[in-house]
């Protein structure tokens, strides 16, 4: 929450949908599991449940490890294929290369991260050739994991037809394909298919799957779609201190939200409200918008005094994206009265 000029508190925030509380599903899901005592560390029921939800989602013999938090899905994930003389191939926007720290560096011991382009945030596949052919030497980190993130950091998606351009290029070059899935959901609900078909269907060996974006208090589960790939990964998340003794309470949480496709009602509910904001900023002839809306998220240019005024009155947003811009995302219980409220001390800033 921000305070504005009037020392009323903002209710919501468009800087992250990280700002948002649980959803009820979520946290009806723990009180559930809150009585009697049960094994530990995944030996619970409903740890087992969810991952037979999970197979059934992805219509797979998937393997499902929960972590606490998205640096931790990914980097070990990546780990898991690299050798410290291995590299990961992404977009040099990917969250893996912005905003992790030097994480999937650390734990797979220092694999290193090339970096390719493409529109909007996605990975041109020719660049994947480029870079795996630009030198085959004994003397340059060697190629071994495509890294695409959907939906991606600038809020665009990559089709299923997209997917498979970016399978044929890794397995022609004999590469693992890694999805972060901060905003899988998003993705889902904006292009109306099957999660199967962005993930097994477009040859993804393993898929981050963001839980705190899209409802949950904390974790995130690491969906392996190729048992083979998760032998030992158990023991990654042990020594990376990320196997939670009390599982249950994250595993119940994804309960609540698998049900009934929870997950993908409130990730439409964000889309939509993305839309709404798009829409009434679109009668603004000042704002001019950075990449397309696709889901969750709208990146526009405003002058500095307006980002000043706005922050004055409580805003928070983030303005990592070029000189100007910012970056306004919607969450699961983002309010048309908040939008309002946004869009009205936006226009009065610009007055």
């Amino acid at each position: 929450m921000g305070m504005n000029h009037t020392g009323v508190f903002q209710d919501q925030q468009f800087a992250s949908d990280n700002y948002a509380g649980m959803c009820p599903e979520a946290l009806e899901a723990l009180a559930r599991v809150n009585d009697g005592h049960v094994q530990p560390y995944g030996d619970d029921p409903w740890t087992a449940e969810v991952c037979d939800l999970f197979r059934d989602l992805f219509n797979c013999h998937c393997q499902v490890f929960f972590v606490f938090n998205g640096t931790a899905a990914n980097s070990l994930a990546l780990s898991s294929f690299c050798q410290p003389y291995h590299s990961v191939i992404s977009h040099r926007m990917a969250h893996i290369e912005t905003d992790e720290c030097g994480a999937p560096e650390f734990f797979s011991h220092g694999a290193k991260i090339l970096l390719g382009e493409g529109e909007n945030g996605k990975l041109d596949p020719e660049c994947i050739h480029e870079i795996v052919t630009r030198r085959t030497d004994i003397h340059f980190p060697k190629p071994r994991v495509v890294s695409v993130t959907q939906a991606t950091e600038l809020g665009t998606v990559y089709t299923k037809a997209e997917l498979q351009a970016i399978q044929y290029a890794a397995r022609k070059n004999q590469l693992k394909i890694h999805m972060d899935g901060a905003r899988f959901a998003n993705a889902v609900a904006a292009l109306g298919v099957q999660p199967r078909e962005l993930t097994v269907d477009c040859g993804v060996d393993v898929l981050c799957l963001g839980g705190s974006k899209n409802g949950l208090a904390v974790g995130d589960a690491v969906i392996f779609f190729n048992p083979e790939h998760a032998q030992e990964f158990a023991y990654r998340c042990k020594q990376a201190g990320q196997l939670a003794s009390k599982m249950r309470f994250i595993a119940a949480q994804w309960l609540g939200i698998l049900k009934d496709d929870i997950w993908l009602k409130y990730a439409r509910h964000a889309n939509e409200s993305a839309r709404l904001l798009e829409d009434q900023l679109k009668q603004i002839p000042e704002i001019e918008f950075l990449c397309p809306r696709q889901v969750n998220s709208v990146f526009v240019t405003m002058p500095q005094a307006v980002h000043d005024a706005l922050h004055r009155k409580g805003w928070h947003f983030y303005t990592f994206i070029g000189h100007g811009g910012a970056r306004l995302m919607c969450s699961w219980n983002t309010t048309e009265q908040a939008i309002n409220a946004l869009v009205t001390d936006i226009k009065a800033a610009m007055a």
